[in-house]
């Protein structure tokens, strides 16, 4: 299948703009009586807990995750026909916005060298964002599916269902797991310097995490213990 495409090598070098770098800090939980009981008599006030009791309790707590970062938002583009110097022979407008958003911690790519990444560049990863192949939240097992569309980079067609995948979340909730669904992202690989290469295809003004409506929403993961946030690149595939 052609796909006519045009690469916006943004190279936006994207910086999260923190005033001050934001640590795991303890948050306080929610805490569901159980029950109460001692040898002795006590009073049944719920107001504190008397001395020479036990109580049984549940700790409800939902803290940020520092190891992640997001970007959602909208695409706009055209199609061109450019010689060396940017000038335009003839545009084309887009009714539809399609294609695929990508985001790397590498400055450049080989995007005809590119494909579905592998453990050893999963686990290379994790390890420069300060990530333990045992951490629940890891890159590892927040990528644990492996079902999505299939797609283009360029002219090279990434099999549907075939790369580690993702599926962020629509109306504050997760999504039913399907190659229909919504936002899905992919993890792909540079083969030659062996980069990863977060991907998201994009969709065109649809209801995304919040209830607003987006054209991509996108996880990329962060060194939690660094007091200097972790630069990324972006790149905008449109066809």
């Amino acid at each position: 299948m052609n796909k006519k495409t045009c690469w916006f090598f943004l190279g936006i070098a994207l910086l999260i703009l923190f005033a001050n770098f934001l640590w795991a800090l303890p948050a306080g939980p929610v805490i569901n009586y159980v029950s109460n009981s001692t040898s002795a008599p006590v009073s049944t006030s719920r107001n504190q807990d008397e001395k020479g009791t036990i109580t049984i309790i549940d700790i409800i707590s939902s803290q940020q995750d520092y190891r992640w970062k997001a970007y959602v938002g909208n695409v706009t583009g055209n199609l061109v026909l450019d010689d060396a110097s940017a000038n335009t022979i003839y545009d084309w407008s887009l009714a539809v916005i399609s294609g695929e958003v990508y985001v790397t911690r590498a400055s450049s790519v080989s995007w005809s060298n590119v494909s579905c990444v592998n453990d050893s560049v999963i686990i290379s990863e994790q390890s420069a964002l300060g990530m333990g192949v045992s951490d629940s939240d890891n890159i590892n097992r927040t990528f644990n599916y492996t079902v999505h569309r299939s797609f283009l980079v360029g002219t090279k067609n990434i099999t549907n269902s075939s790369c580690r995948s993702t599926f962020t979340y629509v109306n504050d909730a997760p999504q039913t797991v399907s190659e229909s669904a919504r936002f899905q992202e992919v993890l792909l690989k540079d083969d030659i310097t062996q980069n990863l290469i977060y991907t998201t295809i994009i969709e065109d003004n649809q209801i995304g995490y919040s209830g607003d409506t987006y054209d991509f929403q996108i996880l990329v993961a962060e060194n939690e213990s660094s007091v200097t946030p972790t630069l990324y690149y972006f790149y905008v595939e449109l066809g």
